[in-house]
């Protein structure tokens, strides 16, 4: 059996898109009007976005880890830097800080009882390229994570050559690589893009790619029957598309998908063939990891504080499974288990303890949330002691 080998490529690298978010609750529910005051709450100031979410989380529960992200030289970009070496003083090291341009902001305007409204700046993540990851911070890297290309546009533009390009110089590296995806703005210049073509060029390149059903179903403009609502409206989540999502990405070279289902979970599902680099590189066994498929159910909050960043701290449980050398059960379970623990603080990353209090608390009979019926019917469905469903003859569960 291959031994997983905790000594070499100890890092997650985390590169893409950050932000800082600027919060402002409000006392009343009152329509902004021009010329008129409306009194607020002292405001909110926190990172956000895949490198910041992913990153910290992973830092929490004890993965090395290193960010890799575009600010400016204004005052948002010392905020968030100083932000990330509060967190871990290393945390900043890798940052790029790009002399004159703005960083990245959202100003997140909450009325109570009312519909948050965004103002975002893209900011210095408009020019982040392939170029902006060194060779000596893949040189370190067991797995490099990209998360919201949407929101990255010189990585989307061209067909998606650059964000492919990205992944190639990684792979060439010998680096495992990881894509995480975002919603795309309507009435944004991403909105325009063909993404099946973008991800058509991509995912030859990438090993694991952990998109949202929403997300990947509007990408591939694939809904129920492949004839049922457009993409972007109501669909029924039910295991048939699931899996009509899985296999399209399984065919335009991805390795590994795992597709996050909001409250009924993580589905994971893997390619029968092409693992034996995914797997050397990682220290994992070919034979638990070729052509499974996984389908771990959310774990119960003890509370729910906000969602809000807990689809990457899902995948940041993810990772940090794989860089310990997980199967795919036990990778699915953690990366929900995770999951599960982000919901239960305010914000995306504080209530995501050490790794081995996740470890625990799963051992000590975590209650599991129920999952819809369409998504548990088939008989093929085996179940392990944790609650988790994997498909019906695995070499072992985990």
């Amino acid at each position: 059996m291959i031994q997983h080998d905790p000594t070499s490529r100890t890092e997650v690298l985390v590169t893409g898109h950050i932000c800082l978010d600027v919060i402002t609750n409000l006392v009343d529910p009152t329509p902004l009007r021009p010329g008129h005051i409306v009194t607020a709450k002292p405001v909110q100031l926190s990172t956000g976005g895949a490198v910041a979410n992913v990153g910290v989380a992973l830092h929490r529960l004890g993965t090395p880890v290193s960010l890799l992200a575009r600010v400016g030289d204004d005052v948002f970009g010392g905020i968030v830097l100083d932000t990330l070496r509060a967190v871990g003083p290393k945390l900043a090291e890798r940052m790029l800080v790009a002399p004159g341009a703005a960083t990245s902001y959202s100003v997140v305007i909450n009325p109570p009882g009312v519909d948050r409204t965004f103002l975002h700046c893209a900011g210095a993540n408009e020019d982040y390229g392939a170029d902006d990851v060194p060779a000596g911070a893949l040189a370190t890297a067991g797995i490099m994570h990209l998360g919201y290309p949407p929101l990255l546009r010189r990585l989307y533009a061209d067909g998606g050559a650059e964000l492919a390009r990205v992944f190639e110089r990684a792979q060439a590296a010998r680096v495992v690589t990881s894509l995480d995806l975002c919603d795309v703005d309507p009435e944004g210049p991403a909105a325009r893009v063909d993404w099946e073509g973008v991800l058509a060029q991509a995912l030859p390149h990438v090993d694991i790619f952990a998109p949202s059903v929403d997300e990947l179903g509007a990408m591939l403009r694939i809904a129920p029957d492949d004839a049922g609502p457009s993409a972007g409206e109501d669909r029924t989540l039910d295991l048939a598309l699931i899996r009509t999502l899985a296999e399209r990405a399984l065919a335009l070279g991805a390795h590994v998908v795992a597709i996050k289902l909001g409250d009924q979970g993580l589905y994971l599902r893997t390619a029968a063939n092409g693992l034996n680099r995914f797997c050397t590189l990682l220290g994992l066994e070919p034979a638990r990891w070729g052509d499974r498929e996984v389908l771990a159910p959310c774990f119960a909050p003890s509370s729910l504080a906000g969602t809000n960043g807990s689809g990457d701290a899902t995948i940041a449980g993810l990772l940090a499974a794989l860089m310990r050398g997980s199967g795919p059960v036990a990778a699915a379970t953690a990366a929900t288990a995770v999951g599960a623990c982000s919901v239960e603080a305010a914000d995306a990353t504080s209530g995501i303890p050490a790794w081995s209090e996740v470890v625990a608390r799963i051992a000590a009979g975590w209650e599991r949330l129920p999952v819809d019926r369409a998504l548990t019917a088939d008989r093929r469905w085996r179940r392990d002691p944790q609650g988790t469903l994997f498909d019906p003859d695995p070499q072992e569960a985990a």
